[in-house]
């Protein structure tokens, strides 16, 4: 007799309440497997089921119901999700933090060409990963005033609102370890703006409480773009405010699940807890761990400030000045007026230390300073990170070098040991045993299935290289994923395209400096050599000039995919919407990874390393961690073109001048003409002529420096995709050489240089096993 959902399951469309639809399915089988996970998780439930429950159902089509989570921005939140399963498998008592954000990243609609954001409303069915812990629930103070009083500084008549914990298992792989992921959800207090009703208004004081509400409300979309808004500071100052009183009260309370604090010495604070700083979002936590210090714990100021260095670390994403936080003071002061006051005396004390190592040197004070003079004053968050932090990282090799000697030259000079690099990682789990599973059963059948947890075993693969039935087979695998996915466009968007084509596959987020134009030209000047010389599959992905690119993509695709004489030998393709939902299923369906960022612009990338293991050839510059990944496969096995760094430098003292490339290449010209004169966007002639004037005066990214060595390796690259047997050599070459570039290895480094912990092989037994088994080998610390 089938039981009716109760009301807070039931979500389907279903009339008849005893008929369960696709997503009650998931939602039963989500639960499942979370509180299979919460018995490992906190070690006091026993298995829900004996056994897994049969489903007369297709897996694929319950994944297929569950929410993508975007509560990060482009590569930055994707990373923090790689990381975070990396430390559960490394057996690390790490915690991810962040904020539970009701409406995450937008979704992206494309309508006639133009990109269209609705909001992403991925709550809206409930999630059941997630456990509400209101008992942790916290207060974080906003506004207010500074008293001095005789037994300190207080800030007080503050605005409080209630930071309210989800907490998110995260499994390691096959160690039955399950860390946590704490997201933070704003609540207001019950007497929010309440305390004066009788002389105001009670309905609208009520209504009020959306103010409070509002601070995790909508994740900011910018991606390498500050943007300084009030409710955006708000954002970073709660979750860092929470989660340092989390933080404290785990420290204090010495045994697991003791009520009292009995630590009230934090000497040993730095031993036991690292944070680390991921980008300057959360960099307010270092004067908030000072306040917390200094007037709560009457620490004497050195003391603290000893600790507070002792315990961050801070890692930079970007080396873009636009994208580097500058807070007005005005703001802080209003928002946060202790905090500025702290900052105040961070800047003062490292000023005298800067004088004093360099008299008279004024103009090296005001680089180095925290406070930027000049118009309205601005804290730069990236000097209080480096101030306030034991290490500096960049996530590449020539990321951090330009970190050290160019963007905070300065502090390199001053304190060289504290930076460092930490090349970026991918869990090989999601991106390769969840993604593609064909390859990741055919790598294991030859070199056996330890590679999951060491993915430098893939070197392994070498010997295979000239085996002409692994290079059938790896091919094979290549070619269902590209039908697989043909089926999807097909299905999905109404698309056909042809899987024996190459997927040549450009996804990123729509930048300047990421030069989808560049591609976009390609694209054009193919268009005009038809009938093209090889046939080519193109998939894209989802500030003015953003919304520009995609829709003069969109135009050029239009022009291409209905022109008779081309018919189905290029297709481009504008995927809508790109999440890791989609990434999975285009990554290892792709033949070519578009890498083409302007030489010392891109931090890393992480896309660049999914597309390498999934078996795709790389076209790109020396930017980013192309370079180490030329330099584990051998450039040869890369199609690498364009300027090099110092190149770019040398063009920059030269000065580049647009016209002079257009002037003396005929196809970019004609490119060029074709968009500027309506070719592509016959009702309105003059539709991108913003984006022509860009590429001619305010190209801060060279698209035409490299358009001509763009063209001709792409002119390699054909010529290679027609001889299958040597391009599946080359690939099977890069996918040897991935190992590095696994989110483990970069996990370990950060662990080993700047946690001081050590990860632990401890298998922890499953809760029906006695408990004692490896307490011993607990690892120490936290990693927060």
């Amino acid at each position: 007799n089938p039981t009716p959902f109760p009301e807070g399951l039931w979500s389907g469309q279903s009339k008849d309440r005893n008929v369960a639809t696709p997503r009650d399915y998931y939602f039963a089988l989500a639960h499942t497997v979370r509180d299979h996970l919460v018995g490992r998780w906190i070690r006091t439930q026993q298995y829900y089921y004996e056994k897994d429950p049969k489903l007369g159902l297709d897996m694929e089509e319950l994944e297929e119901i569950e929410e993508d989570a975007g509560l990060g921005n482009g590569g930055l939140g994707r990373l923090a999700a790689c990381f975070l399963d990396s430390m559960a498998t490394l057996g690390l008592a790490a915690y991810g933090y962040g904020i539970r954000y009701e409406y995450g990243i937008f979704n992206q609609k494309i309508r006639d060409g133009w990109q269209v954001e609705e909001a992403d409303d991925w709550l809206r069915h409930g999630n059941p990963w997630e456990k509400a812990r209101p008992e942790y629930m916290l207060p974080v103070h906003f506004y207010g005033r500074v008293e001095h009083a005789a037994t300190g500084i207080k800030w007080v008549d503050t605005q409080v609102v209630l930071a309210l914990p989800y907490d998110t298992p995260v499994p390691g792989y096959m160690n039955n370890t399950v860390n946590t992921m704490r997201l933070w959800s704003a609540r207001a207090p019950n007497d929010f703006n309440l305390r004066d009703f009788n002389v105001g208004d009670y309905i609208q004081a009520v209504l009020d409480r959306n103010l409070a509400e509002n601070i995790s409300r909508v994740l900011y979309p910018n991606d390498n773009f500050f943007e300084g808004k009030e409710l955006r500071l708000k954002q970073e100052y709660f979750v860092v405010a929470a989660t340092l009183q989390d933080i404290i009260r785990r420290f204090k309370a010495s045994k697991f699940g003791s009520t009292e604090s009995v630590r009230t010495v934090f000497d040993s604070f730095p031993d036991q807890v690292a944070i680390q700083l991921n980008d300057t979002h959360p960099a307010m936590a270092i004067p908030e761990l000072m306040r917390i210090f200094v007037d709560i714990e009457k620490l004497p100021w050195n003391k603290a400030w000893d600790i507070t260095k002792r315990t961050f670390a801070y890692t930079n994403h970007t080396v873009l000045p636009e994208a580097l936080e500058r807070w007005p003071v005005d703001l802080v002061e209003k928002l946060l007026p202790r905090h500025l006051q702290i900052i105040y005396e961070i800047n003062q004390r490292h000023l005298d230390h800067i004088a004093f190592l360099f008299p008279n040197d004024v103009d090296r004070l005001r680089r180095m300073s925290l406070i930027e003079e000049g118009g309205t004053k601005r804290i730069n968050m990236a000097h209080l990170c480096i101030v306030g932090s034991h290490a500096v990282n960049g996530v590449a090799k020539i990321h951090s070098e330009i970190v050290k000697t160019q963007v905070f030259e300065d502090f390199a000079a001053l304190e060289p040991e504290k930076f460092q690099n930490k090349t970026n990682g991918i869990t090989p789990r999601r991106w390769l045993l969840l993604c593609n599973p064909g390859l990741a059963e055919l790598i294991a059948e030859k070199i056996g299935e330890d590679y999951v947890r060491d993915l430098s075993q893939l070197t392994k693969l070498h010997k295979f290289v000239d085996d002409d039935l692994f290079i059938r087979e790896v091919a094979k695998v290549k070619q269902e994923n590209k039908v697989k996915f043909a089926q999807y466009l097909e299905k999905e968007y109404k698309v056909k395209i042809n899987p024996s084509s190459m997927f040549d596959v450009h996804v990123k987020r729509i930048h300047e400096y990421k030069r989808q134009l560049m591609n976009c030209l390609h694209i054009v000047t193919m268009y005009n050599r038809k009938p093209p010389r090889t046939p080519r599959g193109q998939a894209a992905p989802g500030y003015h000039m953003a919304k520009m690119i995609i829709k003069l993509i969109n135009a050029v695709a239009h022009v291409v995919n209905n022109d008779p004489v081309v018919g189905s030998k290029l297709k481009v393709i504008f995927l809508e919407n790109y999440r890791v939902s989609l990434a999975e299923k285009v990554i290892p369906a792709t033949d070519l990874s578009e890498q083409i960022s302007t030489a010392g612009t891109e931090a890393s990338g992480t896309g660049n390393m999914k597309f390498m293991l999934n078996g795709a050839l790389t076209i790109g510059t020396m930017d980013g961690a192309n370079v180490e990944m030329a330099e584990e496969a051998g450039e040869e096995n890369l199609f690498i073109f364009g300027m090099r760094v110092e190149d770019v430098t040398e063009l920059d003292k030269e000065g580049y001048h647009a016209q002079e490339y257009y002037n003396r290449l005929p196809e970019l010209k004609q490119a060029i003409d074709q968009i500027r004169s309506g070719f592509f966007s016959p009702k309105e002639p003059d539709l991108f002529k913003d984006v022509v004037n860009m590429l001619f005066h305010h190209d801060r990214f060279k698209v035409f420096a490299d358009y001509e060595a763009y063209v001709k390796c792409q002119e390699k690259v054909s010529e290679l995709y027609l001889n299958s047997k040597a391009w599946t050599k080359m690939v099977i070459r890069n996918i040897a050489a991935a190992g590095k570039f696994s989110s483990d290895r970069t996990i370990k480094e950060y662990a080993r240089d700047i946690w001081h912990v050590e990860p632990s092989d401890l298998k922890i037994p499953p809760p029906n096993e006695p408990r004692d088994a490896g307490e011993d080998k607990t690892p120490n610390g936290t990693a927060a």
